[in-house]
């Protein structure tokens, strides 16, 4: 039994210790190796204890403010280009050392695959043209890469996850392949410290990456946005219910869920089952441009070693949800094609001998299926302190339940989906703010492949809502057009043309002459980053270079010519490797032939016998255009109509 005296002295000493307070943290965008934006005002931020003083210094310069709800931000003058530099940031108790700093020229990097895509081997998708060679020659220590890691949210976060990387050969195959060729080209050219912070998102849509602010704005978006706000509302309160709301699709449109058997039952039939070989999408197995429901079956013997002990399923990723069984026994459920799966399996599901693995998957757009990623297919089992585990790739039966294009569409989780409206701005470009920086280089607009007169509006729309975030004006915003792909439509690249030409301080890299028309990710990457980066140094810079190819401007009908005008002329219009082609001509039927064409000066002259009295032109518009219409300065011309509508 304790003394009262000791118990007293205890109680005295431990109200003298004071009670432990959140640190002094900056937000984690300041960070070893970090690029901050020369020539204005670099806002600093993070958080701490409520009225706590916090105070930063830089290069002289020293700035102190109060933390007021958790969170603390100073502006530092404009700060000398160059570096390393060190940056202190200190409170009542702790302070903060951030090394290695630089001032140089700091620009977005964002969009969907194109822009995700990394310099190095990605599973699934070609290798970018000369990788290695790439790798090997990236040595650009005043490059730095930030990677944001994807994150959809109902409402705007404040922070995000990643870290600045410096570049390498040992570093550089994680960058985002465009962002390296776009920074290494502004490097190159304006000798200054780069920063490339890189948030994008594959096979996502433009709304995603717009705020519900913009998007209600919009008669096409108010009431998803309204949807959002809903959904945003009732997971608050505990009421959002997805699982049900998907597993009432399943049951009305799967026929897999409603079979008698289920299709997970381990006593199912699997006679007229296909077989695939995972992992693997469908699409390059029998089964291209699917999107809906697909089941696929594996069945195991366990030794009786097992028994007794849980396992751990992995199945490497799933394109775009799964949902897995187990002996018939559900074991879990994700959405996400970029979320590696692995599901606990109690040891009471599993039995020695034959076992059964159910896994239905639902895909909505693009890839479909069991496509792997780095964790390898395989069910582990620890028992007694000892891994042992059984693979599972190789050959799995497989059975198509149900096209998506028979029912109606599924439900959304609106709660995690980066389908979501405002998802992905909310948790991958907000946190961002007020972060300094030059420009955004932007590659999307597959996704919105199918509404190509609604991406006429919301692009800009976009573009306007991050500039109006920023607070720095009408900074560049310089996009790529869709590359030809045998599903890309000419009127997405339309809605883009139109949007350069109708938002101001915009430029737009033409990709008509680097696509695939059979693979929506073209390898050669190169020329995208560096037309981006010539864009970079007209707008932002003021450098005298021509960055765009020749752009549509006027057309004067005379006779049975059809005269073409263009901006960008680049020192002369050329036609590269023959003669001009692409074009297309046609008379008040509408209807268009090829026509042969010339260029005449500054002009280009269309015609045809088959068309006597010709009221439109059409260069370039087809899924995979042929144009060869460019610049002297080498860059192609962009497709366009006369015949907008």
């Amino acid at each position: 039994m304790k003394s009262p005296l000791l118990f007293a002295v205890l109680l005295t000493t431990a109200a003298l210790i004071p009670a432990a307070r959140p640190a002094v943290t900056p937000n984690v965008l300041f960070s070893d190796n970090a690029v901050l934006q020369q020539g204005r005002e670099v806002p600093v931020w993070g958080s701490a204890t409520d009225g706590e003083r916090v105070t930063v210094k830089i290069t002289g310069q020293e700035v102190a403010t109060t933390a007021q709800n958790g969170r603390w931000l100073v502006r530092l003058k404009p700060l000398p280009v160059g570096g390393p530099y060190t940056m202190t940031i200190s409170g009542a108790n702790n302070a903060v050392t951030i090394s290695n700093l630089l001032v140089g020229e700091v620009w977005i990097c964002s969009g969907q695959s194109n822009m995700e895509r990394h310099l190095g081997l990605q599973e699934g998708q070609k290798p970018i043209t000369n990788w290695q060679e790439e790798v090997v020659a990236a040595n650009y220590p005043l490059i730095r890469h930030f990677g944001v890691t994807p994150k959809a949210a109902l409402s705007p976060e404040s922070s995000v996850t990643g870290n600045w990387v410096v570049c390498s050969p040992e570093t550089v195959a994680d960058f985002t392949a465009v962002g390296y060729f776009f920074g290494r080209g502004l490097f190159q050219a304006r000798k200054v410290p780069i920063g490339l912070i890189h948030s994008s998102w594959g096979g996502t849509a433009a709304e995603a990456w717009t705020s519900l602010d913009a998007l209600r704005k919009m008669p096409d978006f108010a009431e998803p946005a309204a949807q959002v706000e809903r959904t945003a509302a009732a997971r608050a309160a505990g009421t959002y219910d997805y699982p049900k709301q998907i597993e009432t699709w399943f049951t009305a449109n799967d026929p897999g869920a409603a079979g008698k058997p289920a299709w997970c039952a381990p006593e199912l039939d699997e006679g007229g089952w296909e077989q695939q070989v995972l992992p693997g999408l469908w699409e390059t197995a029998g089964l291209p441009g699917f999107d809906g429901v697909v089941w696929f079956r594996r069945t195991i013997d366990l030794p009786a070693s097992w028994s007794g002990a849980d396992a751990e399923l992995h199945l490497g990723k799933v394109d775009d949800a799964d949902t897995t069984w187990v002996n018939g026994v559900q074991v879990g459920a994700t959405s996400g094609y970029q979320i590696p799966r692995v599901y606990r399996v109690p040891a009471a599901v599993l039995q020695p001998g034959r076992n059964v693995i159910a896994v239905r998957v639902l895909d909505t757009g693009g890839g479909g299926g069991l496509w792997g990623g780095s964790d390898r297919m395989r069910l582990v089992s620890s028992k007694g302190g000892e891994s042992t585990a059984i693979p599972l790739t190789g050959p799995w039966s497989r059975k198509v339940s149900v096209s998506l294009a028979s029912v109606t569409p599924p439900p959304v989780d609106f709660s995690q989906s980066p389908a979501t409206p405002s998802s992905l701005y909310n948790g991958m470009i907000a946190p961002l703010l007020p972060y300094a920086m030059r420009g955004v280089i932007w590659y999307q607009g597959e996704a919105n492949v199918g509404r190509e007169k609604q991406y006429r509006t919301l692009f800009p729309a976009m573009i306007a809502d991050w500039r109006r975030a920023w607070g720095e004006g009408d900074f560049p915003f310089l996009f790529v057009q869709i590359a030809p792909h045998k599903d890309m439509t000419p009127e997405i690249r339309e809605s883009q043309l139109l949007t350069l030409e109708h938002t101001p301080n915009t430029a737009m890299a033409v990709t008509i002459d680097c696509g695939d028309a059979n693979d929506i990710h073209p390898t050669h990457k190169q020329p995208v980053g560096a037309r981006l980066a010539l864009a970079a140094r007209a707008l932002a810079y003021g450098e005298k270079v021509e960055y765009s190819g020749p752009v549509f401007e006027s057309v004067q009908f005379t006779g049975p010519r059809a005269v073409l005008h263009f901006t960008h002329l680049g020192g002369g219009l050329v036609a590269r490797d023959g003669a001009l082609a692409g074009f297309t001509i046609a008379g008040a039927d509408k209807v268009f032939h090829s026509a042969g064409a010339v260029i005449e000066g500054a002009t280009v002259v269309v015609s045809t016998t088959d068309v006597p009295q010709p009221v439109a032109v059409r260069y370039g518009w087809a899924n995979v255009p042929s144009g060869n219409l460019v610049n002297a300065a080498g860059l192609p011309a962009s497709p366009f109509r006369t015949d907008v509508d």
